[in-house]
């Protein structure tokens, strides 16, 4: 490996997809805040570690996860209730939105 596992690299999408409980209880607004937040490596409520292998899974090709709180106004904590999760497949082929008891 080489570079610093914090240095970001720009990453493809591929196809954007959302479960259904998503689209029910995510506000198409919040929902493109947050993929534009996830392209640019800003991960959201993840911890320390999980930032700095999603950073290294940009380089290497490695699945990506971001979590955001669904309403920011409110508590999250990265998984439980008022969190969505963004993920982006390893091969690059497909992010999708998800809220984390659908997992």
């Amino acid at each position: 490996m080489t570079g610093d596992k914090n240095t970001f690299t720009p990453f493809p999408l591929g196809q954007i997809v959302a479960t259904r409980g998503v689209i029910e209880a995510v506000p198409s607004a919040r929902m493109a805040e947050c993929l534009a937040r996830h392209r640019r490596g800003d991960w959201g409520n993840v911890c320390k570690e999980d930032a700095a292998e999603n950073n290294l899974s940009t380089r290497e090709g490695f699945r990506i996860l971001s979590a955001y709180a669904i309403d920011e106004s409110k508590p999250a904590k990265g998984h439980g209730e008022n969190c969505l999760w963004i993920i982006t497949e390893a091969d690059r082929s497909a992010t999708t939105f998800l809220l984390p008891d659908e997992y």
